[in-house]
């Protein structure tokens, strides 16, 4: 097979080679997939220069997020030889890797591959934030910070299907577009000094009953939410993590809560919390209220990997950028 692997840190993405690699043989339980599109995500970008918070000892093939079709399947399988599927594990920049089950979905009637490889990581960790952790209800104002981004996207049209109104910022009248797009009601360029008055202004003055931000945007958006506002924290991709003035949660009567989609897998497994969010977002994918979020241009090859998360990297994308992988020929079980 082909990969990127790595067995060193990298400077950054454009030091990335493609390596012909063993063909990985699949356990019992196991499945094995021929990957026809991976996704970039910002941690990719970290990872590969050792500036993760999980990182693999090496060797590690990169990438976390794919689609492809089964090769290989277990005895008792509930996804037979053919299959289309997306999912997630470590190793994605590759023309084939060896999965567990619960870590894959079929992909979506009338979704190419690159639709589905960039939908496992980000929209769960938006309909979580908004459902289980923000609790928005019909007729609730959100706020999306980076609406544009991949979270973002998501978030938009997740909290929409709930009823919301939602304004999103972006940092260009491009982006802009792009979330009116995917429904946002109203557009906010946030590098100017006064977005949030623009957003108070936007809400009559009453303020924004949730914050979505996967930016680091917290201190600032306190001077526009509403009484009982929950701010969602989702990350931190402005590269700061703040510290905030608490008197203003105070005074507002605002809950901070954090979203770490990655870890309900393991406190939350009796509770069958992934399952019931993959319900509640497949649903949406059912009834075309969730549409595909791939940014408009296309990169092919394993060898366009590094260019893809350098324009990731250099803030000029939108929604998930999807790196397509044409079919492996001659390697099969």
């Amino acid at each position: 097979m082909k990969g990127i692997q790595l067995s060193s840190y990298v400077k950054g993405p454009s030091d990335l080679t493609v390596t012909t690699l063993p063909d990985p043989v699949p356990a019992a339980d196991e499945y094995l997939i021929s990957i026809r599109a991976a996704a970039t995500n910002f941690f990719d970008l970290l990872q590969i220069q050792g500036k993760y918070q999980h990182q693999p000892p090496f060797p590690w093939i990169s990438g976390m997020e794919f689609a492809g079709v089964v090769l290989h399947a277990p005895p008792t399988a509930k996804y037979p030889i053919g299959t289309r599927v997306f999912g997630a594990k470590q190793g994605a920049y590759s023309t084939l890797i060896t999965v567990k089950e619960d870590v894959l979905h079929a992909v979506p009637a009338g979704w190419s591959f690159a639709d589905a490889a960039g939908l496992y990581v980000t929209a769960p960790t938006s309909y979580a934030a908004l459902h289980l952790r923000a609790r928005l209800a019909p007729g609730e104002t959100v706020l999306v910070h980076a609406g544009a981004g991949g979270v973002g996207l998501a978030a938009i049209q997740i909290a929409k299907a709930a009823g919301a109104t939602v304004i999103a910022t972006a940092g260009t009248g491009e982006k802009l577009a792009v979330c009116r797009r995917f429904g946002a009601d109203h557009g906010v360029d946030y590098r100017g000094k006064g977005w949030s008055a623009e957003v108070l202004a936007l809400t009559g003055g009453r303020g924004v009953d949730v914050v979505f931000d996967p930016v680091g945007m917290v201190e600032a958006s306190l001077k526009c939410v509403a009484w009982n506002a929950r701010v969602l924290v989702v990350g931190f991709a402005g590269g700061v993590i703040e510290k905030v003035a608490m008197n203003r949660v105070l005074l507002k009567n605002v809950s901070v809560v954090g979203i770490h989609w990655g870890m309900y897998a393991e406190k939350e497994r009796e509770e069958r919390t992934v399952e019931k969010v993959w319900d509640g977002l497949l649903g949406l994918v059912g009834e075309g209220r969730f549409k595909p979020t791939v940014y408009d241009k296309e990169f092919v090859g394993l060898e366009s990997v590094g260019a893809a998360l350098q324009a990731l990297g250099g803030r000029e994308t939108w929604g998930k950028v999807v790196v397509t992988v044409p079919e492996e020929k001659g390697s099969r079980l």
